[in-house]
């Protein structure tokens, strides 16, 4: 297929599209659109940017043009990638081919989403969660669907939709085509192409592992404390709008703060905001208000911003697939992008992984960033480890280990204990009878007259606190001038 007017479409679908300056394909429509115009199931693969949308909208109107009982259902992922679907179906229809329309997502009002299904909307573009809601309302009839769409399906599975789907597509007629599309192609993926494709035709248009080669791909080695302010660097250096990926959205909100602060034009998306606020987010980051979006994972597939110059991944994403999407957002449509990744010493086994995943023939690299600052440090622990065993071996063959007792060096380099840090000797000493305890006491005649010569030194009262005392716990032992007196509180009478 080389432009769309020579492909066996409806006049007024042709039409449209050469209004919209939609004349040459992209590879993935060249191929999937003749197929599903003769009424195939398909299972097509791309990579993202590649105008998927399109490969299955155009086939979508027209069938509905030329049977006007038949319904089509869109699935997707996100809120987001739904709203864009509509958009793109709503694209492509002129006046005159009256189809209505319904946009089933969480967020949005249900009372206008009730007012839509009332007024026989065929075509219907939502989220599992929210179509399923419609179901269990019986709001929503899918008794006559005869177009099925999966857009971004291992997301779908991702997300853990898989029963949501397949509550969906219970309700939906046995007799009726699928196509079903992704970025990637996991065994899950299969599985459900043989469970609910009938001869699907396989159309893969690229690697689906990747990125777009019109996107220009950079590494940027830095210290996890020093990440903001290379970022700041980036945002002074570049020119154009930029996407910052980050991992949490507690981290999106916090540095949008820290943004809006410093003067920076920024605002954040994730799957905490509103639809309504994710909407505005979205719109003023197309219409060029803002300058830097940060986001998380939630706007990596299917978010379509032809104005996205730079995509810069300040964290790893958490699966490797996902970085092809990061970075898929820019360089859309058949432009030029940059993608920069902030590599910390953290991060190289997940960069690794991402290599991989890209390039199967990639060797793992032996040493990552900082890598060796690392292991000078542990060698200096193992050495440690290695002079603290043989001191320990050393002071076990002497004996030392016995005493718990400071060691000290006298002038003639010999050792010597102290005797009164020894265990041992104190034992000793509180067995001899004949010895007259050296301890504190309230009567100082109990002890009789003391000597200077008796008196402990200094070391002997540090080492001689608590223990000392015990002896005169007992009630026999405890001297006669140590007498309680016994108060009775006598009760107040009132």
């Amino acid at each position: 297929m080389e432009n769309f007017k020579s492909i066996n479409i409806e006049d007024s679908l042709k039409n449209s599209l050469s209004k919209m300056n939609f004349l040459k394909p992209t590879p993935i429509q060249g191929m999937a659109i003749p197929v599903a115009l003769e009424g195939k199931d398909i299972l097509g693969t791309a990579q993202t940017g590649t105008g998927k949308t399109l490969a299955f909208s155009i086939p979508l109107v027209n069938k509905l043009i030329l049977d006007k009982n038949a319904f089509a259902l869109v699935m997707c992922p996100t809120r987001e990638l739904a709203s864009q679907v509509m958009e793109a179906i709503k694209s492509i229809m002129s006046d005159k081919i009256n189809i209505r329309t319904a946009l089933l997502i969480g967020g949005e009002s249900m009372q206008k989403q009730l007012r839509q299904l009332g007024n026989r909307s065929r075509i219907i573009v939502g989220t599992p969660g929210r179509i399923n809601d419609h179901l269990k309302r019986k709001s929503l009839n899918l008794s006559a669907t005869k177009y099925l769409v999966l857009d971004e399906t291992d997301r779908m599975l991702d997300m853990g939709f898989t029963p949501q789907i397949e509550m969906v597509l219970k309700f939906v007629p046995k007799n009726h085509q699928t196509l079903l599309f992704s970025a990637t192609l996991p065994q899950n993926i299969l599985r459900i192409s043989e469970r609910y494709l009938t001869q699907p035709e396989r159309i893969s248009a690229g690697s689906t592992s990747v990125p777009v080669s019109k996107i220009k791909q950079e590494t940027l080695q830095v210290f996890k404390e020093n990440k903001y302010d290379e970022l700041i660097e980036q945002f002074l250096s570049r020119k154009g709008s930029i996407l910052v990926f980050v991992k949490t959205k507690r981290n999106a909100d916090k540095m949008v703060k820290r943004l809006k602060e410093e003067g920076h034009s920024a605002d954040a998306i994730h799957g905490d905001l509103r639809q309504s606020k994710r909407d505005r987010v979205i719109n003023s980051f197309r219409k060029g208000l803002k300058r830097i979006l940060i986001a998380t994972d939630v706007a990596a597939r299917g978010l379509d911003i032809p104005l996205i110059q730079h995509v810069i991944n300040y964290d790893l994403p958490q699966i490797p697939e996902d970085y092809v999407h990061r970075v898929g957002r820019t360089a859309r449509a058949g432009s030029e992008g940059s993608a920069l990744t902030f590599l910390t010493p953290d991060d190289r086994l997940m960069w690794n992984s991402i290599n991989k995943l890209i390039d199967p023939n990639f060797k793992i690299l032996s040493s990552g960033p900082g890598k060796n600052s690392k292991n000078k440090r542990r060698e200096k622990r193992s050495n440690n480890k290695k002079k603290e065993f043989r001191k320990m071996k050393r002071f076990k063959s002497k004996g030392r280990r016995k005493s718990f007792g400071r060691v000290r060096r006298d002038g003639k380099g010999k050792n010597e204990e102290k005797k009164d840090f020894n265990f041992n000797g104190k034992k000793k000493f509180f067995n001899n009878k004949k010895r007259k305890p050296s301890g504190y006491t309230n009567n100082p005649k109990y002890f009789g007259k003391k000597n200077s010569e008796n008196l402990p030194l200094d070391d002997e009262r540090k080492s001689f606190s608590f223990k000392g005392k015990r002896k005169f716990k007992s009630r026999k032992n405890r001297p006669k001038q140590f007498t309680f007196k016994k108060h009775n509180k006598k009760r107040k009478q009132f």
